[in-house]
């Protein structure tokens, strides 16, 4: 993969999930140009014409992309085009609605199933399974899974970590609030709810 600024990166599946989107439109061509990418999200040209060029993509002067082989870039250089198995710990409110949801399919990711602690959120949900969380070193190994993505308490975060770090997943999703401590061999992502939607608070601010 390119070396890609971080916010590039974050963008790229805003456009994908745009241009197929608008792929079942009647009037959708068969070229699309940067700038009416830039439009449709309310962006700049420049931006989006900056992001793209760290993909396979190749514009045509005063027409732009062919629409398909752009898509077909964005979802090369995103991984989508291979498959990746991930599992989630934490089967409580937030962990249950990952669970659930379908959209992490049009990324190649297939969230196979979760693990908890406790007995009584264990079972089936959306065809997958729910497990309790003793079975997650060979469920994972089963699995192969790469990817992890975590729902628990800040408490239960990092031993949940060591597990995922042990059984050689290398990249994990946190929900969990609190700053995970992994080998430079593991990718985290940090999604604190209270600490984004403080920052936005402070919009409302200005």
């Amino acid at each position: 993969m390119k070396e890609i600024p971080v916010t590039s990166l974050q963008r790229l599946p805003i456009y994908l999930n745009y241009l197929k989107s608008t792929l079942e439109q009647e009037d959708v061509g068969t070229y699309v140009s940067s700038k009416a990418i830039a439009d449709a999200l309310n962006m700049g040209e420049v931006l989006v014409r900056k992001d793209l060029a760290y993909t396979s993509a190749v514009g045509k002067t005063r027409v732009g992309y062919v629409r398909k082989e752009l898509i077909a870039a964005l979802e090369e250089f995103l991984g989508c085009d291979s498959k990746k198995n991930a599992v989630i710990f934490g089967a409580g409110g937030l962990g249950r609605a990952l669970l659930a949801y379908p959209g992490f399919k049009n990324y190649g990711i297939n969230i196979v199933c979760a693990f908890d602690t406790n007995p009584a959120r264990c079972g089936r949900l959306a065809g997958k399974p729910i497990l309790e969380y003793k079975y997650a070193r060979p469920g994972i190994h089963q699995t192969g899974a790469q990817l992890a993505i975590i729902a628990t308490p800040a408490s239960a975060a990092q031993e949940v970590a060591d597990i995922l770090v042990e059984c050689g997943v290398k990249a994990i999703l946190n929900f969990a609030p609190i700053l995970l401590n992994v080998p430079d061999t593991c990718v985290v992502r940090n999604m604190d709810v209270a600490a984004n939607l403080a920052i936005l608070s402070s919009y409302l601010n200005e």
